[in-house]
């Protein structure tokens, strides 16, 4: 970053004439211009930009505006339009979702000027709150550069601006417990607790007990008073792993608390109030346990306000090389390792019932056990197995394929459904299932 860009503030601008370019930098900005939104900007065009005008006329698309902006939602965007377009619906609705202000042409540099100060001050003091903001990358079981990992993220980051139950669902071992960890660091209760409870571990008879506490005589046994998990997370998070698990008389008091944020101990009549943001977590389907009755739909709903969905490793492509250099990394003398070519393609090929988990799991092991200087798909434990049918290979090729243009249409339309549905001629219905099968959705 040069000595400009310290100095002053970046502020993106889209069209405009040489005349508007030339005053706004006079204001002190760092002005990185671009005439049109046909081609997205690169990343480093728009890396530390905190402000931004788009100047709207009739030759304007409108939905490039759109999917734009959602994709740099965080800047404060400033549209320069004349009167007459505000009468255009489409426009209308464009300047009320997505801008900050607007300013009718033609400019009045005066007025513009004071405007632009009062959107920078606005996203000075939105990054103050960001600042905070643990960075998701940081951790290696959230590492990765797939589609679906970088979406995970992204909802990941407009999480940490809410304090919303979040349920989290995904196969064993693909770290959903990491992901609420993180969660709750990046929430406004940081400074609190993150207490986990796994709900399959719990003794039935000491559910309760264990999530609301008792007071000393409440059964036998009960010497003293013991605060339960949800009075222990007061202020912070508490992470129910395995919610599916919980039995249905609990599922009650939990719902109760989900609703009046009181608990009671067990042989207390004293409600207590807790302020607990509950994120929860299972690899069953709950939709099926609700229709089965072994789930509360009530209770389903009150935990599914978010849900994210954790992707298996088997779709996460190269992002299963990049996890096992990361962990190889961390491996004590590992530093003269390194996977052999064969090894990379056993991993690409591997279906890994034990996701992420197992991954680790193979790589210590390999790292200890390899005599060479590369790791060989045999120290991986892995074996390749007898050659798959014909029907087989192409079921493969297929999903692949399928999920490589869901993946690059998604990533051209920003995310757009109405444009991802269109581009690939099929139903908004299809393209859900499709996205969900996948774990882009």
């Amino acid at each position: 970053m040069n000595h400009r860009q310290q100095d002053h503030p970046i502020l993106f601008l889209c069209h405009g004439n040489s005349e508007i370019v030339s005053e706004i930098s006079r204001m002190e900005w760092d002005v990185r211009h671009v005439n049109n939104l046909v081609s997205p900007p690169s990343a480093s065009v728009m890396e530390g930009v905190q402000v931004g005008v788009i100047e709207i006329s009739e030759a304007t698309n409108i939905d490039s505006i759109e999917s734009f902006i959602r994709v740099h939602a965080r800047v404060f965007w400033i549209a320069m339009i004349s009167k007459s377009h505000l009468n255009n619906d489409a426009v209308r609705y464009v300047l009320k979702n997505y801008f900050y202000d607007f300013h009718t042409s033609p400019p009045d540099f005066t007025r513009l000027q004071f405007m632009l100060g009062h959107a920078l001050g606005m996203a000075r003091l939105c990054d103050t709150g960001r600042a905070a903001v643990t960075s998701f990358d940081s951790n290696e079981m959230i590492l990765g550069q797939s589609q679906s990992m970088h979406f995970l993220k992204q909802q990941m980051q407009k999480l940490s601006r809410c304090q919303l139950p979040v349920l989290i669902t995904g196969e064993s071992g693909t770290g959903k417990e990491l992901v609420a960890r993180k969660l709750h660091e990046a929430s406004e209760c940081a400074e609190g607790p993150f207490i986990p409870v796994n709900c399959g571990a719990l003794p039935a008879q000491l559910v309760q007990s264990e999530l609301f506490g008792h007071e000393k005589g409440a059964f036998t046994g009960a010497t003293q008073r013991k605060i339960g998990k949800l009075e222990a997370a007061h202020n912070g998070s508490l992470f129910l792993d395995e919610i599916g698990d919980l039995p249905l008389e609990e599922q009650v008091n939990l719902l109760r608390f989900l609703q009046e944020k009181t608990i009671e101990r067990v042989g207390s009549h004293e409600s207590i109030h807790l302020n607990v943001r509950i994120i929860a977590a299972t690899h069953v389907d709950l939709e099926a346990a609700v229709k089965e009755g072994r789930f509360r739909e009530d209770l389903y709903f009150r935990l599914n306000v978010i849900r994210l969905k954790i992707p298996p490793l088997r779709q996460r492509g190269d992002d299963i090389l990049l996890l096992a250099r990361k962990f190889l990394q961390q491996q004590e003398g590992s530093n003269r390792l390194d996977f052999s070519e064969q090894a990379d393609v056993a991993m690409l090929q591997y279906r890994w019932p034990g996701n992420v988990r197992e991954l680790l799991n193979r790589v210590q092991r390999a790292s200890v056990m390899t005599t060479g200087r590369y790791i060989q798909p045999i120290d991986l434990e892995i074996d390749s197995g007898p050659p798959p049918t014909e029907g087989e290979c192409l079921k493969v090729i297929r999903e692949v394929a399928e999920r490589e243009a869901l993946a690059r249409a998604l990533n051209e339309s920003h995310g757009k459904i109405s444009s991802v549905a269109k581009q690939l001629n099929v139903s908004r219905a299809t393209l859900y299932r499709l996205l969900d099968k996948y774990s882009l959705l």
